[in-house]
């Protein structure tokens, strides 16, 4: 057998599908419905605006409680979100076509996800903010896992900052209906790679960061700041 066959990537179906890199009409429209409907049941609070770029390459990273924390992430927000999300939420025609509407893309999750990571990349270059879930998988309100260190290779190779989001409330969407819920959404000073960090080293940053922004109960695996460490704030 030829061995250069053995070498020939497989082609990735995703590849014939259309992403975007603006901010569509369509998608405007889309944000601007989600943010009707939302209105009946959450009451909203921002802080920290004054960290977020309004223009540039910039990686959004927050604590991820619930599927629907993009969308309160996204209203906070000035400019549109690109944003990975579980490749199981694409598998429905109609929802991969709304999401992809919305600047999703899908990311396999529990494995290397090779076109994933180079589509995210294409986002940064194009100078757009990314949305990313540090920890990979949700929450569910039991505190912050282990992160992966998929945000911080990006942001070190894109040499563009991160900015951490606190984002609590969202674990008791619909559980209070009628009533509201308030949902907190904070935002960071920007952590940039400093020269020689480590993936890891920026991922232990990013999330200790975060995690003083929760409540403690939120704080999982990185409730106990290291020796030396110091929130930017």
């Amino acid at each position: 057998m030829d061995s250069t066959l053995l070498s020939t990537p497989v082609p990735d179906p995703r590849d014939k599908k259309k992403y975007y890199f603006a901010d569509t009409s369509r998608r405007r429209a889309l944000i601007s419905f989600a943010r009707f409907l939302f209105s009946f049941i959450m009451k909203m609070d921002v802080k920290g605006l004054e960290h977020f770029l309004e223009k540039g390459a910039v990686i959004v990273a927050a604590n991820h409680v619930t599927n629907f924390d993009v969308f309160p992430m996204q209203f906070a927000l000035p400019r549109p979100i690109f944003f990975m999300g579980k490749a199981e939420l694409f598998k429905f025609p109609l929802m991969d076509l709304l999401l992809r509407n919305l600047s999703a893309f899908p990311v396999n999750r529990g494995e290397k996800d090779v076109w994933a990571m180079r589509h995210a990349a294409k986002v940064l270059a194009h100078g757009l903010p990314l949305g990313m879930f540090p920890e990979g998988t949700r929450s569910k309100g039991r505190g912050l896992a282990v992160a992966k260190t998929g945000t911080a290779r990006l942001a070190i190779e894109a040499n563009c900052p991160i900015l951490p989001v606190a984002i609590t409330g969202s674990d008791v969407f619909f559980k209070r209906f009628p009533r509201r819920t308030r949902v907190q959404i904070t935002l960071l000073p920007l952590l940039m790679p400093e020269p020689g960090e480590s993936p890891l080293a920026l991922t232990d940053r990013l999330m200790f960061t975060l995690a003083q922004a929760l409540p403690v109960e939120m704080r999982g695996v990185y409730a106990s700041v290291p020796e030396g460490f110091e929130a930017p704030w």
